[in-house]
């Protein structure tokens, strides 16, 4: 059935006309990327049957984002449903998949996709023994629950992980929903999340301690200061890769390096342990392409190596 869906319009379907394959959608838990996934999936035409809740937060999303969706329990959201969504925490995940199959809930013939960017189809594999149709669908964005999230949507990369048979409806639903499918193999989820998590999520954790250190040293607007020179060092990192790298550490400035130790040792010692990695990956990378040399590389690594936590 869902394998024959078509894309539809992105902004959904032409008045008078019926999508293609309209297919019914649950979402069992309603936090940001399920929501989003949901309106998504609506504006392609698609049906909310029905969303599960188990928190305030989730049950007054669903009547902002998707009024008149049925609050059901777990069971019920797949029995009503074509496409269940299963939007929880990563490591809720194998929990519920178990949950669904053990308690009996109607799997055979759904599809069944979850968002997750760690997990790939094995998780699956209690409600595939029931007939359920695996899906990994992860939207590559950042979720903060405006109303605007469903938009963040187009023109994103989704890490898709899918049976061969299902590879198709995987693609329209993705497209359907303004992404792109890139396919991840099962074995290399783990990798695949990990790359993620390190650039956007400790991108988070550098820029917010940067703030924080600025504010120390007397800057009055850190975000002001900061956010020309991020947006450059980011543009510049995709466009040129390793060509991107400035500062001393690429330039093999040791002693400027030293003076940033004992300043973060005394002033911010929370912060040194992340700045001595990163800077040892920074100069062990500009040697590998030749802007270090061999004896300006070994300085600064010798004046990390004497930096005690």
């Amino acid at each position: 059935m869902t394998a024959d869906i078509t894309p539809g319009p992105a902004d959904g379907p032409s008045p008078g006309h019926e999508h293609p394959a309209r297919l019914k959608v649950g979402v069992v838990g309603a936090g940001r990327v399920g929501t989003a996934l949901a309106v998504a999936l609506r504006r392609a035409g698609h049906e909310i049957a029905a969303a599960s809740a188990v928190s305030d937060a989730s049950r007054q999303r669903i009547d902002r984002f998707l009024p008149g969706t049925p609050v059901r329990q777990p069971a019920e959201v797949v029995g009503a449903a074509d496409l269940v969504l299963l939007t929880v925490p990563d490591d809720a995940l194998p929990g519920l998949v178990r949950g669904l199959a053990a308690t009996g809930a109607p799997l055979a013939g759904r599809l069944l996709a979850h968002a997750s960017g760690r997990h790939g189809l094995a998780v699956l594999d209690p409600a595939v023994e029931h007939g359920a149709l695996p899906l990994a669908l992860h939207p590559v964005m950042t979720f903060t629950g405006r109303p605007d999230d469903a938009d963040r949507l187009v023109g994103i990369c989704f890490g898709v992980t899918a049976p061969a048979v299902l590879r198709p409806a995987a693609e329209v639903l993705v497209m359907e929903m303004g992404g792109e499918p890139v396919f991840i193999a099962e074995a290399d989820r783990d990798l695949y999340h990990a790359a993620l998590a390190g650039a956007a999520n400790h991108l988070v954790t550098q820029v917010v301690q940067a703030e924080e250190l600025l504010t120390r040293a007397g800057v009055g607007q850190p975000a002001r200061m900061l956010g020309p020179l991020l947006s450059a060092a980011l543009d510049n990192a995709l466009r040129l890769g390793d060509a991107a790298l400035t500062g001393p550490v690429a330039r093999g400035d040791a002693d400027t390096v030293a003076g940033h130790v004992a300043a973060l040792r005394t002033e911010a010692p929370e912060a040194l342990p992340a700045y001595l990695a990163l800077a040892r990956l920074t100069a062990t990378r500009a040697l590998a392409t030749g802007m270090l040399t061999a004896p300006d590389a070994q300085r600064l690594l010798d004046v990390l190596a004497e930096a005690p936590l």
